[in-house]
């Protein structure tokens, strides 16, 4: 029988499976190598498009040779004191060599090991943290962590945008690891980590934690803290201490493992128990100078605005570094806030003893009803309730959140935050109306150069500034406009004298103390302040010009054209008065109330540099005629006890203020070199002082401006301000008044008085009390 294949069809079939075998293996290795080369490609194309912003934004360059922790913009002091900072969150950041070796080497030990050895990307640990799902460990380098930190806000639940996520820090830190030495990266893991309980950075953490610096961090307080940065509420060393020490004993075995610290070291460490000092970290703007720094910030914003607009180059106040160089000195910041401190702690207790068991306190002539809406008032203008508004709670929902006893209610006192349990939101609304506000502008009337600024007695729980911010009833203070508007229109000297008789009409104004008849001359009238002579005056000026006056002098706020503004019946901001006042210390020309003395980038380089804006209001004449008649004041009228009780012996001009019902207490105080002013009140104007004796302005605002020129005056000469200063006198103002007469050279013709206007208000604003010349009175 024939075998039905033969050898050759055999060989041929063999080869033909060899050479099938070998085009599929081939083809196997091909594809391989296609695979290898497309996903190398792949790989290269999610990097590419990751680092160019195809899969999200990322950094510039310019955010990351920028992080937040360094390029807050600074603010210098006149005398190089650095006064505080523009930035996006506060922190004190620390450079590495502060770090203690125990510290960095915790974090190396539980975070990152090979830190030093990879370019901000650990492949080894990321593999491994693929292949474990995560079981043994995470695969994120420090760098990455720092990435994450600074330039992702909001970490994605969804696992595909969360790769996304991942994939941009990577490149984040690849991009890190190029610009900063790896000492500089751990030093900025450390600055920006947030550690809660407001320790934002590791300094901050030192001091709340152990009330330490972090340079006297021992090992097991390292531990401590490096065993929160995987989570700083659950490994909270003060709210779960044991979960805590448990935490930080891991770290210290990690220390041990990889040999950063001896097994003798790392088990006396682990014994130790875990002892805090918990300190409340100073809060945000906690100086008075934070009002300052919101009226700062205001300018330079606008200032930005304009330089946009002329450049098209803009500036961000919390990232840029800009150096803010300004006209406060803080040396005087700091006596302006002494001086407020002390004054207003023993108003506060005054108005406290005043007010207890009064049904309406701490109000005056007003209704329960009343009281109760003032309140509420209060109550809708808080963060809580805008919040719950925008959340969609109900006005009823909201009331009762504010009327539920708590376990812990803050309230304001001058010794210091109290805490108080079984009190209610609406109980600390109550308490705080009857908080006694303040606010001082002291400024160098020959270059407009502003050197302090006290806006308010506590930034953090009162956050209005009462300098330029609020505007208030400035009472007899604006009598000194209508003067100097009477001297310059009419040509007055000090002895010009005008009647003190009752004005029949419809306006007739009255004296405080209920004197009239006869006449004064000008000095004893703004000695005393006597309404009728500063009626009169307007009267025969016309009200326009005054306004025109106080416009020249800087005032912008409105005010109203009636007769009334002669008693001083126009709100205005204690900026403006400050501002011009200062026109008459400094021979009749008004220089503009200056904050800032120049603006420099990063490098150094000025990009805006400020002078100062001035214009003549008056002559040096009519100036001196108006610091002639304001010195009365202090002399022999409301402001003597600058002299009596003060033992202030410099040559000062003055002027007190007291508004209807004791609202508002002023005191304008001008030397040569410095002119400040001061206001008190409470933030409603119906609580007050009841009587005048207490809540006029030489009782409230007067005492803050001695205890501040006290303070000036003994550092002998050390801002420029001394006791022996003297206002420039014109060297023949003393002829041009003519007081040669006892009635002066201008006399006071009754027939030609022009009498009341019949479109006058009827009001009865209040003026300082006046006496017979010969007597010293108090106002």
């Amino acid at each position: 029988m024939k075998n039905s294949k033969s050898p050759k069809n055999n060989t041929a079939s063999k080869a033909k499976k060899k050479f099938n075998s070998y085009s599929l293996v081939k083809r196997i290795i091909i594809l391989i190598w296609v695979a290898f080369f497309a996903g190398i490609l792949g790989i290269f194309g999610i990097f590419w498009a990751a680092s160019n912003g195809l899969l999200g934004e990322i950094p510039n360059v310019r955010d990351l040779e920028n992080p937040d922790i360094y390029v807050a913009s600074e603010i210098i002091s006149s005398d190089g004191v650095l006064l505080d900072r523009f930035e996006a969150e506060r922190r004190t950041p620390v450079e590495y060599k502060e770090l203690p070796p125990y510290l960095v080497d915790a974090l190396l030990a539980k975070e990152d090991v090979r830190f030093f050895d990879h370019s901000g990307v650990d492949i080894k640990a990321a593999f491994r943290a693929i292949s474990s799902v995560g079981e043994s460990g995470g695969g994120s380098t420090i760098t990455q962590q720092l990435a994450k930190q600074l330039y992702t806000k909001d970490p994605s639940s969804n696992k595909i945008k969360r790769g996304i996520q991942k994939l941009k820090e990577w490149v984040t830190s690849v991009q890190l690891e190029k610009l900063y030495t790896k000492e500089e990266i751990i030093a900025m893991y450390f600055n920006k980590f947030d550690f809660i309980y407001g320790a934002k950075g590791i300094e901050s953490a030192a001091k709340v934690y152990f009330n330490k610096t972090t340079k006297d961090l021992n090992l097991d307080e390292a531990a401590t803290l490096v065993s929160m940065f995987q989570n700083p509420v659950a490994y909270n060393p003060i709210k779960y201490p044991e979960v805590s020490k448990k935490q930080r004993n891991l770290v210290l075995n990690q220390m041990m493992k990889y040999n950063k610290i001896s097994q003798a070291e790392g088990e006396a460490a682990k014994e130790e128990p875990l002892v805090t000092d918990r300190q409340d970290i100073m809060r945000h703007d906690d100086s008075h100078s934070a009002y300052f720094k919101s009226a700062l910030r205001k300018e330079i914003k606008d200032w930005m605005v304009d330089y946009e607009k002329e450049t098209g180059k803009s500036y961000n106040l919390e990232k840029d570094g800009l150096k803010i160089y300004v006209t406060l000195d803080s040396r005087l910041q700091a006596l302006a806030e002494s001086a407020v401190q002390k004054q207003l702690k023993v108003l506060q207790d005054q108005f406290f003893g005043e007010q207890r068991g009064r049904k309406l306190a701490p109000f005056y002539n007003v209704s329960a009803a009343k009281r109760e809406s003032i309140f509420k008032q209060a109550m809708r203008r808080t963060d809580l309730y805008k919040k719950m508004k925008d959340e969609g709670k109900s006005e009823d929902e909201i009331t009762k959140v504010f009327t539920t006893p708590r376990d812990s209610v803050q309230f304001f006192t001058w010794d210091g935050i109290k805490y108080k349990k079984g009190k209610t939101l609406m109980d600390s609304i109550e308490y705080h109306k009857h908080i006694l506000q303040a606010g001082l502008m002291s400024m160098d009337p020959k270059d407009g150069t502003i050197k302090a600024w006290v806006g308010g007695i506590d930034w953090n729980y009162f956050k209005f500034d009462h300098v330029k911010q609020a505007r208030r009833q400035v009472g007899s203070t604006f009598k000194p406009f209508v003067y100097a508007t009477a001297i310059n229109q009419l040509g007055l000297s000090p002895c010009y004298q005008v009647s003190n008789e009752r004005i029949p009409g419809n306006w007739s104004p009255r004296n405080a103390n209920g004197r009239y008849g006869g006449s004064q001359d000008l000095r004893t009238a703004l000695a005393y302040s006597t309404n009728i002579v500063a009626a009169r005056l307007i009267m025969q000026t016309g009200t326009q010009p005054v306004i025109q006056m106080a416009r020249d002098l800087g005032v912008e706020s409105p005010i109203i054209n009636d007769n009334t503004i002669a008693l001083g019946s126009a709100d205005l901001s204690l900026y403006e008065m400050v501002g011009a006042m200062s026109a008459f210390a400094n021979g009749g020309i008004y220089i503009k109330p200056q904050l800032i003395l120049r603006i420099e980038d990063k490098q150094g380089k000025v990009i805006k540099d400020y002078t100062p804006k001035t214009r003549e209001v008056v002559n040096e004449y009519v100036a001196y005629t108006m610091i002639d008649l304001m010195k009365g004041v202090v002399e022999r009228g409301s402001g003597s006890r600058l002299r009596n009780r003060y033992n202030l012996t410099a040559e000062i001009a003055g002027k007190t203020g007291t508004t209807n019902e004791n609202s508002d207490g002023w005191f304008m105080g001008l030397t040569p070199n410095l002119v400040t002013g001061v206001w008190v009140g409470a933030e409603d104007r119906f609580a007050h002082f009841e009587s005048t004796a207490t809540g006029q302005g030489a009782n409230t605002a007067l005492p803050i401006w001695a205890y501040y020129m006290q303070g000036v005056y003994k550092e002998g000469g050390k801002f420029g301000v001394t006791a022996s200063d003297k206002f420039d006198k014109p060297k023949d103002v003393e002829k041009r008044w003519d007081c040669s007469s006892s009635l002066g050279f201008h006399q006071y013709d009754e027939q030609n008085d022009p009498g009341p206007l019949i479109e006058g208000s009827g009001s009865e604003s209040v003026g300082e009390n006046y006496e017979v010349p010969k007597e010293t009175i108090e106002e």
